[in-house]
């Protein structure tokens, strides 16, 4: 059983619930960056309150991965490129080249989505407003007690993000009762399909799926004992992240229901604006900023984290170097911009990681010499299948928008 970075003693209660509460949110801020305010918000335009049946789709689907992945990792006490490695020699390099890439590529974006959140704030230039972000994200790494301090704030913009977008939603009187219909029965089913790929890969592709379970093992919550604890702390992970969705979606179908059409440019931006005037569209700038500097330090850490066992190197000066994985995207983004084809890229390779990696669990979960005597409920591998086979969809969408890309 790996042992990286584990405490030498017994957690308190208080303590386990410190770091239960740490990982929940490193997981749930992770997977609300600014890609996510976008795509629910056009998605609920395009779908209406048919988008109800996508979201409980996804969120069902999320914890069917969340579940098989957190409780395999904190069973073994292995990282994810550990388990895989230890199904198939080599595959642990390849699964920690595929996440440290498309998390890099990514974070572009994140710094980029923080940078308007503080222009949106206070008219700083898009790229000050990343720099900034990026000063902000080294010091939180680089101070003593890091993981603590991370913890933390991923809560403190969890719980900011989560009022400010409850708050516009209450305001913009949304229709519950067709809501609850169409959860259930959508007017058109097949079109839904590719909303629900993109939410799942949204929330749970590539290092995303990692961000809670990596943090627990670095507590060391690890263990078949404590199998119970980090269910419920995948569970509400994914909850907070369902209640985060479930919020902006009704927000933004509020808006639209009263017949106004979102900006392309920015369609979050508009609902927060009509919702509360001026106000709001500042608001939007704090939920944006929250929403993109979480995960900044989400992708960071848990990218990272795919190289701790490779060397010493990478354990020690761990920090040093999450720092300067923060460094290298904002100098990009500063000096090139969002590189498109690098993002669609990372994209594909999102959607394909999952299902690669969510299939060496459900192996590993079966094999003594990673889980010892554990026993993987039945119900959960089916779950996870389940959630393969639309993460592989999710794949195949994704391969297409770079064929297009490289085509077009």
């Amino acid at each position: 059983m790996s042992n990286h970075s584990l405490p030498q003693t017994p957690m308190s209660e208080r303590e386990r619930k410190k770091f239960l509460r740490g990982a929940i949110f490193l997981m749930a801020t992770s997977s609300i960056g600014p890609a996510f305010l976008t795509q629910t918000s056009l998605f609920t335009q395009q779908f209406m309150a048919s988008f109800a049946f996508a979201i409980v789709a996804s969120i069902i689907i999320d914890i069917g991965a969340q579940l098989n992945i957190w409780r395999v990792i904190s069973v073994s006490g292995l990282r994810g490129q550990e388990i895989a490695g230890k199904v198939l020699p080599g595959l642990g390099i390849f699964v920690a080249i595929l996440m440290v890439f498309g998390g890099f590529a990514f974070n572009i974006g994140n710094v980029a989505g923080a940078g308007l959140g503080i222009n949106v704030l206070f008219g700083l230039p898009v790229e000050v407003g990343a720099i900034i972000t990026a000063v902000m994200a080294i010091v939180i790494f680089l101070v003593r007690n890091a993981m603590r301090v991370v913890d933390w704030v991923m809560q403190v913009l969890g719980i900011i993000m989560i009022v400010m977008v409850g708050y516009v939603m209450f305001s913009t009187s949304p229709p519950l009762q067709e809501v609850l219909v169409k959860a259930v029965l959508p007017d058109n089913f097949n079109a839904l399909l590719l909303p629900i790929v993109t939410l799942v890969g949204g929330t749970v592709g590539g290092y995303i799926s990692f961000a809670g379970g990596h943090r627990l093992i670095d507590a060391g919550v690890v263990g078949k004992e404590n199998v119970g604890f980090v269910s419920r702390a995948a569970n509400y992970g994914i909850l907070t992240t369902g209640v985060m969705r479930v919020f902006l979606f009704l927000a933004v179908l509020g808006v639209v229901t009263l017949g106004y059409t979102l900006d392309e440019g920015n369609p979050a931006a508009t609902v927060f604006q009509v919702a509360l005037g001026d106000i709001g569209y500042k608001m939007f700038g704090i939920v944006l900023f929250a929403a993109a500097i979480s995960s900044v330090i989400g992708c960071a850490y848990t990218s990272i984290s795919f190289l701790r066992s490779f060397h010493p190197f990478f354990e020690k000066y761990n920090s040093a170097i999450i720092a300067v994985f923060i460094a290298i995207s904002t100098i990009i983004f500063v000096f090139i911009g969002r590189p498109v084809a690098l993002l669609v890229i990372a994209g594909a390779l999102n959607a394909l990681i999952l299902p690669v990696v969510l299939t060496t669990i459900l192996i590993a979960s079966r094999k003594k010499s990673i889980v010892g005597d554990y026993r993987h409920p039945s119900w959960l591998i089916v779950f996870g299948i389940i959630a393969i086979i639309v993460t592989i969809g999710a794949g195949y969408i994704s391969f297409g928008a770079l064929l297009e890309l490289w085509t077009g």
